[in-house]
């Protein structure tokens, strides 16, 4: 092999090592600056050149991502997330109700929204609801980050690596939903069921609500509210027409920006420019990979000995294993590469099993991280194994659930 084929192995090999260990030891840096960096060593050395680096990205993916993220900033700017927020914590003298809204709450909204964002923006103000009523933060924060993952299944915009699959299989937005939905529905019931049984007898008693401070949510009044709804109902509609799902999403974020209250460049400062450039650098680097003959020449041999996943089994397994060991957006763009032929139902599978899989471990999903991080900063840790113990059974059941769903429904075989 030339020595830019062994640059590219090495540099894949190293990236996908770098997304296992979550970062390098001893630096401040993480997954996206890792998949980044190897990326310009692949175009600085020659290795990778700008017009194959063009047509490894997905722009349309990338488009979707960056157009869902400017539309979820409205739901903040407009006090949405605040005031249902507030409206749940009203109810926390029945805790129990207020774990049932809390799972409807991040689930539904993950399902039209990118679930990344809902948990960023809903951890501090449920936090914050918890302290001064009195209850404990951690049971609510574990069925937060849980339903977000469980909720964001059920739709092709509900997380990074179903809007991935979406485009790069072409699968209809309602199409899936149909036979995602159901699934993701019973993940949500599951996270209820399973969080109520361990901490039921934990959480405490709220204290009375004219006893604490409430803060002020947001000042722009209930009329703020019209804006991002019309924008979800608009979103939702153009997503059954021929008009792609890209070029919809950015339609509709662009007449969102228009704003006589927030500047544009707040909007952008929502953005998770992070995870844009993962999405970016894991393109760049496992496209680069991925040609090469040798690396081909392997994945054609892993597909004619039945080694790559295309039952609810070999879905499952390699979704718990892969996911919770490099992620799932860099396990999802991993295997889109060695197998860039799925039939639409292994893609919905894989859309599906990929998710669910997220709420093993704390590490299992960027979600986990973001409510885990958002805690922390609110003085409330949520550690390994309080995630674990709650996340196993969680992933187990939901995976079990959505697998018979799958495989009895015809879209899957075993």
């Amino acid at each position: 092999m030339t020595f830019a084929a062994w640059l590219t192995i090495g540099l894949f090999v190293l990236t996908y090592l770098g997304m296992a260990a979550g970062g390098i030891r001893g630096l401040r840096i993480d997954r996206s600056w890792i998949a980044c960096c190897a990326a310009v060593l692949l175009l600085v050395s020659g290795a990778l050149s700008m017009e194959d680096a063009a047509h490894h990205l997905d722009p349309g993916a990338l488009l979707l991502l960056l157009a869902l993220m400017l539309i979820s900033a409205q739901f903040d700017f407009s006090g949405v997330y605040a005031w249902l927020n507030r409206y749940l914590t009203e109810h926390a003298e029945r805790p129990a109700v207020l774990l049932v809204g809390v799972v409807l709450l991040g689930g539904l909204l993950s399902a039209v929204l990118v679930n990344d964002i809902v948990a960023f923006a809903l951890t501090p103000l449920l936090c914050r609801s918890l302290h001064w009523r009195g209850l404990e933060p951690r049971p609510f924060l574990l069925a937060l980050a849980l339903s977000c993952n469980a909720g964001s299944a059920a739709s092709l915009i509900g997380n990074p690596q179903n809007i991935l699959i979406g485009q790069a299989g072409g699968l209809d937005f309602w199409g899936y939903v149909a036979v995602a939905g159901p699934p993701a529905v019973a993940a949500m019931a599951i996270v209820y069921a399973v969080i109520w049984l361990q901490w039921r007898h934990r959480w405490g008693e709220a204290r009375p609500l004219a006893a604490v401070d409430t803060p002020v949510e947001h000042i722009y009044g209930a009329r703020s509210y019209c804006k991002p709804l019309l924008a979800s109902l608009a979103l939702l509609a153009l997503f059954a027409t021929a008009l792609p799902r890209e070029l919809s999403a950015l339609l509709v974020a662009v007449l969102v920006m228009v704003s006589r209250r927030v500047d544009s460049r707040d909007y952008v400062n929502k953005v998770d420019w992070n995870l844009l450039l993962l999405f970016v650098g894991l393109f760049l680097v496992s496209g680069a990979a991925l040609e090469l003959p040798q690396l081909a020449r392997g994945a054609a041999w892993l597909a004619e000995h039945g080694l790559l996943p295309q039952g609810v089994l070999s879905l499952a397994t390699s979704s718990l294993v892969a996911g919770n060991l490099i992620g799932n957006v860099p396990f999802v763009v991993l295997l889109l590469g060695l197998m860039p032929e799925l039939s639409h139902s292994v893609l919905i599978g894989l859309a599906v099993m990929s998710t669910l899989a997220g709420n093993l471990l704390l590490i299992g999903s960027v979600v986990n991280l973001i409510v885990a991080e958002g805690a922390k900063r609110q003085g409330v840790r949520l550690g390994f194994v309080d995630y674990a113990r709650s996340g196993v059974p969680v992933t187990l059941l939901s995976m079990t659930v959505a697998g018979l769903w799958l495989a009895l429904g015809g879209w899957l075989p075993w």
